[in-house]
């Protein structure tokens, strides 16, 4: 019933010949805080009747029940009645800072990677389950365990060792040098979702369609070469 009041003002708010109005956008805590700052920044200069309400959360918000009214997702929507534009494929590699490197090394091959220190996940094996491997085996060997994805980032900022990172990110920054690029990586879809019952809200649509160019922009500029 809360989420159904929060959405019923953000509807009630009313259309003028300007967007105007309240927007509530779901996205994961990377997307929410590496990604969407500049999008957000460029689409509220164009539109600064429309407020937007960033909800981050690596648990999927259920639009069905109006949690959100736009969600960027990074896998395939299977809930009836929603709207979903397939943006691109993200890809993930192996990075390390360049400060780290040249303390330890870079490795050469997988088996080089037992001798680095390696940031790795701690309870939340799913984006491993791909490699087919023994992900028990996997976290025993990680020099940093932990789920939270800005956690890690940050400890690869820092120079904490070798870890994962969208390659869209890590080419904003010249200090993160790709790690056997051609050996391990992995790929996410990036999806963009609206319930259907918002076809007709105009803000809602503006918002929709800013974020799917800005985004499809994003997704092609993290392609491995």
């Amino acid at each position: 019933m809360e989420a159904a009041a929060r959405s019923f003002v953000r509807t009630a708010s009313g259309e003028s010949s300007e967007p105007r109005g309240s927007v509530r956008v779901t996205a994961s805590n990377i997307i929410g805080v590496e990604v969407l700052p500049a999008i957000l920044t460029e689409f509220r200069e164009r539109n600064p009747r429309i407020a937007i309400e960033l909800a981050l959360s690596n648990r999927n918000q259920d639009l069905s029940r109006r949690d959100a009214d736009i969600a960027i997702r990074m896998v395939r929507p299977t809930q009836k009645a929603l709207i979903a534009k397939r943006l691109g494929t993200v890809h993930v590699g192996l990075y390390a800072h360049r400060d780290y490197l040249a303390r330890h090394g870079v490795p050469r091959n997988l088996a080089d990677l037992s001798r680095h220190a390696v940031i790795g996940f701690d309870h939340d094996q799913s984006a491993f389950r791909w490699l087919g491997v023994d992900t028990a085996i996997m976290r025993d060997s990680f020099a940093l365990r932990t789920d939270d994805d800005l956690a890690q980032l940050n400890a690869l900022r820092a120079g904490f060792g070798i870890g994962g990172c969208q390659v869209g990110i890590a080419l904003r920054e010249p200090s993160l040098i790709p790690v056997l690029p051609q050996s391990l990586g992995f790929r996410l879809e990036m999806w963009l979702v609206m319930h259907e019952d918002l076809r007709g809200s105009r803000r809602t649509r503006v918002l929709l369609e800013f974020l799917a160019v800005a985004l499809r922009a994003y997704a092609r500029s993290g392609k491995q070469r």
